[in-house]
């Protein structure tokens, strides 16, 4: 029997054992919603000729996944419409169930007597939730595969990291071995002898909330974001250290939103990024961000279950907060104030409408904006939920490690130390709107945002 190229294998873990049937192996498509550069994919199809044994995707739509908007559906949909075209002519099989994995996949399952089962990897509580489930419920093996990270996030600690500086060298320990290159992903050799109906994303977005009809703010898919990445190197990466923290400036990538649907992978970015011809200096501060920053993002969603709650700030960050909860808060505003918008603050508010309108928003003011929801509500637990609702419902990267980790820094000092202690914030980092100034023209983005609006 062919042995396993250890280059893939590495990267998976084994969840469960169980009893294999004479059908095709399965891979459930979730976080990484690409055919290039996925390592579940190649996992499953290198197990599934070992075995000699077809291959079959399937993509479960959930229809109330937590926080996800028309928008984010329409994305997502129209990203992976696609996929079955590029699929077919390396017979490979794909489908589509809808609802929510553990209850659609168990008879699936069952009844084209899969062989063995493979998912992509996802920290966040509601995947976390679901494997648990499928665990339980079936009886044949079940495999893990990190496509979402370059090293998988197991591998990286075994524990949740205090900041980068503690996950940065465990990282670089381990790059080598891990940032290669990919290998092909090759026409399938053996047929798909189960009888699958037709099955497309409009199929199953029947639903109203499914029906988004708006303008995609950017569009979708694996080719889009292969473009969007190739523009970004060649045209602006040369300038990201100078440029990155002024929203004036196109200084960002812009791609979070095709890596947070997987459909762009971190991993073939880091590589593009290596090879462009520039200084190691421009590269290097956005292989920090895409590399460690993400990975350490991952590490707190999984080994932190109190992620998305004060109870997940350290201590040190909830003792400073607790003694600030009887400060007199000049400004108080309800969710409704701040999704519209309607604060005393002109840049605040144009941030909020900079997300709404764009489904994204400047990673510096996103610090900004999360921190003055702390400053403007009765309480951290407020704040925090504030800020996640709004970022889970307007970015088009929300619901992910990166925006719930970021809020947490933001609001809850996680991987941040303690600073001047002030009203408040108590030893949380502060940040104001003349802190802004001295980093970007202010007037200039909020008239650039209003422009923008009224186009």
């Amino acid at each position: 029997m062919e042995r396993h190229n250890t280059n893939i294998s590495r990267r998976s873990r084994r969840l469960r054992q169980g009893h294999r049937g004479s059908g095709p192996v399965v891979y459930w498509m979730s976080r990484d919603q690409r055919i290039d550069d996925n390592w579940a994919l190649l996992w499953a199809q290198q197990e599934a000729i070992t075995r000699q044994k077809s291959l079959l995707i399937v993509f479960c739509l959930v229809t109330d996944y937590p926080g996800a908007t028309p928008a984010h559906f329409q994305f997502m949909l129209t990203g992976i419409n696609d996929l079955p075209k590029r699929l077919a002519p390396l017979n490979i099989g794909w489908t589509m169930l809808q609802g929510p994995p553990e209850k659609s996949l168990p008879a699936f399952l069952h009844q084209i007597d899969a062989h063995a089962f493979v998912c992509d990897f996802d920290p966040l509580r509601i995947k976390q939730q679901w494997k648990q489930k499928l665990i339980s419920n079936l009886n044949l093996p079940f495999y893990e595969v990190d496509a979402h990270n370059i090293i998988p996030a197991w591998t990286i600690s075994e524990k949740k990291e205090y900041a980068a500086y503690t996950i940065r060298p465990k990282i670089k320990r381990l790059l080598a071995d891990f940032l290669t290159d990919f290998p092909p992903l090759v026409r399938h050799p053996i047929n798909l002898t189960t009888t699958l109906a037709e099955i497309t994303a409009q199929d199953l977005a029947t639903p109203a909330k499914l029906q988004a009809s708006q303008k995609m703010i950017m569009e979708p898919g694996e080719r889009e974001a292969t473009r969007a990445a190739k523009q970004f190197i060649d045209q602006r990466l040369v300038h990201y250290g100078e440029y990155s923290n002024n929203p004036c400036r196109q200084g960002q990538s812009g791609l979070s939103p095709y890596l947070h649907f997987g459909q762009l992978s971190a991993q073939r970015l880091a590589i593009m990024v290596s090879q462009a011809p520039l200084g190691s200096e421009e590269k290097e501060h956005f292989l920090e961000e895409l590399i460690v920053r993400r990975e350490l993002s991952d590490n707190f969603c999984l080994y932190e279950p109190a992620y998305d709650s004060v109870e997940g700030f350290p201590q040190w960050a909830q003792k400073t907060l607790d003694e600030h909860r009887g400060d007199t808060r000049e400004y108080l505003y309800t969710l409704s104030d701040f999704e519209a918008g309607n604060t005393h603050e002109a840049l605040w508010n144009a941030c909020q409408l900079d997300l709404v309108q764009n489904g994204k928003l400047h990673g510096f003011l996103r610090m900004y904006w999360s921190k003055k929801i702390l400053e403007w509500t009765p309480d951290p637990e407020t704040a925090l939920a504030f800020a996640i609702t709004l970022n889970d419902r307007y970015s088009l990267d929300g619901r992910d490690p990166n925006g719930y980790t970021g809020i947490a820094w933001s609001i809850g000092g996680v991987h941040d130390r303690a600073w001047k202690e002030r009203p408040v914030f108590g030893k949380i980092r502060y940040m104001n709107q003349a802190g802004c100034r001295r980093k970007f023209d202010v007037e200039a983005y909020i008239t650039s945002v209003k422009e923008n609006t009224s186009k």
